[in-house]
């Protein structure tokens, strides 16, 4: 499968488990309810533990809700500390986006901290219990961003929610390099890939800060953008299909806006290997987890 167009092309995943976080609404609902539809056992990772169990009620196969705030280092812990069975595919779905600044429990800026920082220490909190693929979904957003390194937390710059947003969104596209860089100096069978939704119309509000900006998607994303199963589907490639290790997979039409998920590139700047590193070894110091793999006998 090196495209899709519907979810019901999802491969058959009988046997897999697969974690989604955000997995209560949107974009990750939907991939959530592909995967329990093509048998895969799917864990709900969602903050609004109420909310997540009606998802999982309202889906067939085999799908349960568990607790998780991306907003706190506490909660990661606690949430892979109730993972105690293999897992196949993680997803690291869910997403923030403030129109003014905030902070997460361990003081992070909220887009940064649960954006990267919080799904950076899911993932190597997780990563020795994964048997495929991690999954980062990102945003086209990324393309105009970079990582100020000098002030992740936009604790001394004038805070720009939409550039605070890409910021985060870029991360999840270094992080994912510098992951499958990681896993295959190992030897690793597991790949890390990356998808963003491309324009869809999920309930998730875009706060850029400029009241006609955003008052002009609100009045254009029901006319232009797609729904969730079309904002997932760039996922399910990423989870379960022909992508390469490191790979990116997007919409394919209308300028990565919308239409079959297939394999696309990610701007230039989510490809620097230094900058890459640079930010794994910052988001280590920062969340107190580090990659724990090390290379088998037999690599």
């Amino acid at each position: 499968m090196s495209t899709i167009s519907s979810p019901s092309q999802l491969s058959d995943q009988t046997g897999r488990t697969v974690v989604i976080t955000g997995a209560g609404s949107g974009i990750g609902r939907a991939a959530a309810n592909a995967f329990a539809a093509r048998g895969a056992r799917v864990i709900l990772a969602v903050r609004d533990l109420d909310k997540g169990r009606d998802a999982a009620d309202a889906m067939d196969g085999s799908v349960e809700a568990r607790s998780l705030d991306l907003a706190s280092l506490a909660s990661v812990h606690a949430f892979v500390d109730g993972v105690q069975e293999p897992v196949d595919i993680l997803v690291n779905n869910a997403g923030a986006m403030t129109g003014s600044r905030t902070q997460t429990r361990d003081g992070f800026e909220s887009q940064f901290g649960v954006n990267h920082l919080g799904h950076f220490a899911l993932t190597n909190l997780l990563l020795d219990r994964i048997g495929s693929r991690v999954v980062t979904v990102t945003s086209s957003a990324h393309s105009s961003a970079r990582i100020d390194f000098d002030d992740l937390q936009w604790e001394r710059r004038a805070y720009r929610p939409f550039g605070a947003y890409g910021q985060s969104k870029l991360a999840n596209l270094l992080f994912t390099a510098e992951l499958q860089r990681r896993l295959t100096g190992i030897g690793s069978s597991v790949i890390a890939t990356a998808a963003h939704p491309g324009w869809a119309s999920t309930g998730f509000r875009i706060s850029s800060g400029n009241r006609v900006l955003d008052a002009l998607m609100a009045l254009s994303t029901p006319l232009l953008a797609h729904g969730p199963d079309g904002g997932a589907l760039p996922t399910l490639l990423a989870a379960a299909g022909e992508v390469p290790a490191g790979g990116f997979a997007g919409p394919s039409r209308m300028g990565g806006v919308r239409g079959p998920a297939a394999v696309v590139e990610p701007a230039a700047q989510a490809k620097d290997p230094d900058v890459a590193r640079r930010l794994w070894d910052v988001s280590e110091r920062l969340t107190g987890t580090r990659f724990p793999l090390v290379a088998s006998a037999e690599a």
